[in-house]
């Protein structure tokens, strides 16, 4: 197949409008809150679903053109959707495209990419998007930071070529900076955020929030920017906060200077689960409908272990601190997002954030239905994009997942994904065990940071 407009090979392409197909027989999870329900047919034609229901009320009325796929009473699930990925730090393309194509494979039909080298990330974006390569949806953010900030080597990685904090997409922010042309700039690179990462005060995130928002573009936080406290960014009005273990920082006696300089925390606080500032940073969070990307998972995994016994014991407190806090947000009501900040090693069949869902489950008292919810309709919300995606519903995107065995059960049978269908095209896992027998994928997990004397909680990027 080939992209019309360009003449680029597009062998992934979405399907064409006009192409109508039917999987039915299929026992659904939507994700819009409905029980699971057997007997199910979904239409599709080309990239957008044009109804779900019952399979014999469905098949009264189909074309007589449309292919037909018998599911077999098989589970079917919306697209998951990872809140919290970096493919481009530093760029390389071949290890981005292994990553893409396990992702979708595994039934992964959208990332959140949370600030790279946007001059690679947004060509991965065209040519996962027009279908020149496999691989998920990907909504990206633009960076915005302090000036101190900038002397980071990663920010030097995403901007080869010219300066950190001078460039669109990763911006050094001052009192002195036109917020208006610094957003306007930062929509420029087609972003769908604005990542406020590290070293601004609470009153230069609230500006920046505003003004983003006055250009209809959302903002995604760190947790604490320092000295911006948790509290601080909520109440600011940003739509989503990253990394649940920055919100141990809401309430401390210790000043909050700059990202480099964390206190240290006092794990003890929350081992009860029930801290009163957490709490009360929770309820406004609920209120304001501000999203949590808890990357609850991150510190159990491989990627972030490091060596020697001081950073097992780091890693082991921010684990027990990233569950218990997820599950004081989770039991408080507030909306959790399914995103990582790692990937799993490239002999692993199965992405970083299947860990994740795994986690969430095991660790933080939800049921396998709420993390489904939280990695489809929330993992949207989170992405600005539930109108488009999250659940399957007529007037959506094609977005879904199948699987033989039943996720309500066992969150572990996601392993059992046979196909993705994403914006109308299948995409066999069948196919991506075939490739990738006997040829691994450049993939590689990145570092952790180097940890601190005083052990203040970290997290990647």
């Amino acid at each position: 197949m080939t992209d019309e407009a360009s003449g680029a090979p597009a062998p992934h392409a979405p399907a064409l409008k006009g192409t109508v197909a039917v999987y039915r027989g299929a026992t659904l999870f939507d994700g819009t809150g409905r029980a699971a329900r057997g007997a199910t047919s979904i239409v599709i034609d080309g990239p957008v679903i044009r109804a779900v229901g019952d399979d014999a009320v469905i098949a009264e009325n189909l074309p007589a053109v449309a292919q037909v796929f018998d599911l077999d009473g098989r589970f079917v699930v919306p697209g998951l959707i990872d809140a919290h990925q970096h493919i481009a730090t530093p760029p390389d393309r071949p290890v981005a495209e292994a990553v893409l194509r396990r992702l979708v494979r595994s039934g992964v039909t959208a990332i959140r990419d949370m600030a790279d080298d946007l001059r690679q990330v947004g060509d991965l974006a065209r040519a996962t998007l027009v279908g020149e390569i496999p691989g998920p949806d990907i909504r990206y953010a633009a960076l915005m930071a302090g000036p101190g900030f900038f002397d980071d080597p990663r920010t030097h990685q995403v901007s080869q070529g010219e300066t950190p904090g001078a460039v669109p997409w990763m911006q050094a922010i001052t009192k002195d900076t036109d917020l208006r042309l610094a957003v306007a700039l930062a929509r420029g690179t087609h972003a769908s955020a604005i990542k406020v990462y590290a070293d601004l005060d609470h009153t230069t995130v609230a500006a920046i929030t505003e003004e983003a928002h006055r250009q209809g573009i959302p903002v995604w936080a760190h947790a604490t920017v320092f000295p911006a406290t948790p509290g601080q960014i909520v109440t600011a009005g940003v739509d989503s906060v990253s990394h649940v273990t920055l919100l141990a920082f809401e309430g401390t006696d210790e000043p909050l200077i700059s990202y480099k300089n964390k206190p240290r925390v006092e794990y003890e606080r929350f081992a009860a689960g029930d801290d009163r500032r957490i709490e009360q940073l929770f309820a406004l969070m609920r209120q304001k409908g501000t999203v949590l990307d808890a990357t609850a998972g991150m510190w159990a995994s491989e990627a972030l272990a490091g060596d020697g016994p001081e950073d097992a014991a780091r890693a082991a407190a921010n684990t027990e601190l990233a569950a218990v806090l997820t599950a004081q947000a989770h039991r408080a009501g507030v909306d959790i997002a399914t995103g990582t900040d790692y990937e799993t090693d490239p002999k692993d069949p199965f992405p970083a954030l299947y860990a994740e869902l795994a986690f969430l489950v095991r660790r933080c008292g939800m049921s396998p239905e709420q993390v489904l919810r939280s990695a489809t309709l929330i993992g949207a919300r989170s992405a600005g994009a539930e109108d488009i995606m999250g659940s399957v519903e007529a007037g959506k995107l094609a977005n879904f997942v199948v699987l033989e065995d039943d996720p309500l059960r066992d969150i572990e049978h996601l392993r059992s994904v046979t196909l993705t269908v994403k914006r109308g095209r299948r995409f066999e896992r069948r196919d991506f065990e075939s490739t990738s027998a006997g040829r691994p994928d450049r993939v590689q997990p990145p570092a952790a940071e180097e940890p601190a004397a005083t052990h203040p909680v970290e997290e990647t990027r």
